[in-house]
């Protein structure tokens, strides 16, 4: 009878979680299956992961063929290399006292690991709720002190008075050259007209005296 180690459905629509069990891959999905080794949680972050290594193992050694995602629960879990391990015993690479303590220190270091990430989450989760209450927000940012913004208003108003007072001198001295200008136009007509006054006077002289 071929046997399965594979993931059995659980939960309602859109929020799921699986049973890790052994079961005949002839039975459906929700069907009877022979026994229940853990529980996986793909929801939470990290993913809940809860199996019995030593009943994993053994099935595993009896020939029951893993589905893609329990084989890599079981990698994951360390169920593999403790396989890998023991095929190493029986090929007489290693000794079994070898292979338990190679299979000991990759557990210990996988489950310090595993709760460095979970203390992570929970740390983050912890902060987000902190900033959400308003509790240990960023400081605000700093203001300039109040005699750097006087300066710079001093500052702006000279700048302002000067180019006034620029514009003022340019148009006072459009003003003057526009004024000299008229004058100087006005001066030769008004030197002709004294010319031809006189002129005028004294042909009126001359006329009269003929007269006389």
């Amino acid at each position: 009878m071929p046997v399965k180690i594979r993931l059995q459905r659980k939960g309602r629509t859109k929020r799921p979680f699986y049973h890790i069990v052994i079961a005949d891959s002839r039975s459906g999905r929700e069907g009877r299956f022979i026994e229940k080794i853990g529980i996986y949680n793909p929801l939470t972050s990290p993913a809940t992961i809860e199996i019995d290594r030593d009943k994993a193992y053994d099935w595993l050694i009896k020939g029951a063929q893993p589905t893609d995602t329990v084989r890599a629960i079981l990698r994951f879990k360390g169920v593999m290399y403790r396989k890998h391990l023991m095929l190493g015993v029986q090929k007489g690479a290693i000794t079994i006292e070898q292979a338990d303590e190679k299979y000991l220190k990759w557990t210990t270091e996988k489950e310090a690991k595993i709760a460095a990430r979970v203390a992570k989450k929970d740390e983050e989760q912890r902060a987000f709720h902190a900033r959400v209450a308003g509790v240990g927000m960023m400081p605000a940012p700093k203001v300039k002190p109040q005699e750097v913004v006087v300066e710079e208003a001093v500052e702006e108003t000279v700048e302002a008075a000067v180019e006034a007072a620029e514009e003022t001198a340019a148009e006072v001295q459009e003003e003057v050259v526009a004024a000299v200008e008229e004058e100087t136009q006005e001066t030769p007509v008004a030197a002709a007209e004294e010319t031809e006054a006189p002129a005028a006077e004294e042909t009126t002289e001359e006329g009269a005296g003929e007269e006389a």
